[in-house]
């Protein structure tokens, strides 16, 4: 396929000389990782490492886009499939676990987990070397992005985490929507093409899709 007729559409909105040497982790790879993964995998992302130690459950079909046939699949097995779909050149390294101190650290972390504990941890591990570290939190109709790329913001950013028993508890029948997930990797992809082109970026967005109401902070 011509490279230049593929990203015609996009070429002065995603610089693909930044895109194409840099070094990409999603860790989680569920309702808003996957939907980084595809997203990046469509836009022109080369050099992807997806982090999950989950399996596709008949729950996650619903509410994070994976298919009745990757039932029992490893996440990242699913992902990285879909991902080569759209684009079979892509660099892809998976690993069927938690995250570990011991993971290369890539240019651009697209945090997509569930826990707190495990955004503290990740976040340690990688802010010395780390250039751009994107997060995203969801609970059911929700959604918050937060956004680290220098000291100062790497402050702010730490003041964000607090404990999983501080944490809201969404019930079991109201925890996560495909159309919310797919709203916050939007949101997190549009960070990070707006930081390969330079432009200013939110630290922090949050946006109801219920009542519609989003707050921003630079």
């Amino acid at each position: 396929m011509n490279r230049e007729n593929r990203y015609s559409r996009q070429s002065s909105l995603v610089p693909e000389d930044r895109l194409k040497d840099l070094t990409i982790t999603i860790a989680g790879t569920g309702a808003i990782g996957r939907n980084v993964a595809l997203q990046l995998s469509s836009i022109g992302a080369q050099n992807l490492t997806l982090i999950d130690f989950d399996k596709v459950e008949e729950s996650n079909i619903a509410s994070q886009g994976f298919l009745e046939e990757e039932i029992g699949l490893m996440k990242t097995t699913a992902v990285v499939r879909g991902c080569l779909k759209i684009n079979n050149d892509i660099n892809i390294d998976a690993y069927d676990t938690r995250f570990k101190k011991s993971h290369p650290v890539t240019d651009v972390l697209f945090c997509c987990v569930d826990k707190m504990k495990s955004r503290s941890f990740i976040f340690d591990a990688v802010q010395k070397e780390n250039k751009l570290f994107i997060d995203g939190r969801m609970a059911a109709e929700s959604l918050q992005v937060y956004t680290s790329y220098s000291p100062m913001t790497q402050t702010s950013y730490k003041e964000s985490l607090f404990s999983d028993e501080e944490a809201y508890q969404a019930t079991c029948t109201a925890k996560s929507t495909i159309y919310c997930a797919n709203i916050a990797a939007g949101m997190m992809v549009s960070q990070f093409t707006k930081w390969l082109r330079d432009f200013p970026l939110n630290t922090y967005v949050s946006f109801d899709i219920f009542s519609n109401e989003m707050e921003t902070r630079d």
